[in-house]
């Protein structure tokens, strides 16, 4: 099995880092994260940023950047990512009023767009997923697909959340295959029970009804970079939860 990378999301130790962004990275460092990706930056200059992701020995993954944000400040988030020394920029979600199949017309013209501004700036665009991907249709074909297919892969990447596929109906192992190749980034996310239409239970990994160690072999020959925990809602204190699935991952994947 080919060695991947292990990231955290940072988003879900969101409530950590409104208190005390440095300390929590700190934290997740000592956990054996090797990686982060942002989602914010709780208003610490790029530089100083850049010099504690250095001592900490943390690589800047990369961000997820809302979509007002790519509207808006995309120069800014270009130039923050650069001082930080971040490979990726990521597209997380989009709001509810966003994504009927007008929307996503004009999403597939803008993300091509915003796509090679980024390349021009050394930085990769991606997109990550969540169900209603799956829900919704351009010409008969469901927009998860229609993004890749439509967006040449140089402007566009994929961060596939392997929970969010599989809560959609979907075959995860099937669709890693499916991008293998153009798959830098995934978002490792268990989660119990909740059939489609009903709220997901994320939890930490190996509590969860996923196939985690046939998704990691899979992510493995589908050239995945990072594998990037992240639990969207956590029963426990965020800080432990993360914990326990690093050490999930260093008993059924990184001492292996």
């Amino acid at each position: 099995m080919t060695r991947m990378n292990v990231g955290l999301q940072l988003y879900t130790l969101r409530d950590a880092t409104a208190q005390d962004f440095e300390g929590t990275l700190r934290k997740v460092a000592a956990m054996g994260y090797e990686g982060v990706e942002f989602a914010g930056y709780g208003d610490i200059k790029a530089e100083a940023m850049r010099d504690l992701l250095q001592e900490l020995n943390l690589k800047a993954i990369g961000s997820h950047i809302g979509l007002h944000l790519l509207e808006g400040n995309l120069e800014e988030e270009i130039a923050y990512l650069q001082t930080i020394g971040a490979k990726y920029a990521i597209c997380p979600w989009l709001p509810a009023e966003a994504r009927d199949t007008e929307a996503w017309r004009g999403h597939l013209v803008k993300f091509e767009e915003y796509g090679k501004r980024f390349r021009e700036a050394g930085i990769t665009f991606a997109y990550h997923n969540h169900e209603f991907e799956f829900e919704v249709e351009i010409d008969g074909q469901i927009v998860f697909d229609a993004l890749y297919e439509r967006i040449a892969p140089q402007y566009l990447q994929v961060e596939m959340d392997i929970g969010w596929v599989q809560y959609s109906g979907v075959d995860p192992l099937a669709y890693i295959a499916k991008y293998a190749g153009r798959l830098p980034l995934l978002h490792l996310k268990d989660f119990r029970g909740g059939e489609k239409g009903q709220q997901i239970d994320t939890v930490e990994l190996g509590r969860g009804d996923l196939p985690l160690l046939p998704i990691i072999e899979a992510a493995s020959q589908a050239s995945v970079e990072w594998i990037i925990v992240e639990q969207d809602t956590c029963a426990n204190p965020p800080l432990e939860a993360v914990a326990e699935s690093m050490e999930w991952l260093k008993s059924n994947f990184l001492n292996k």
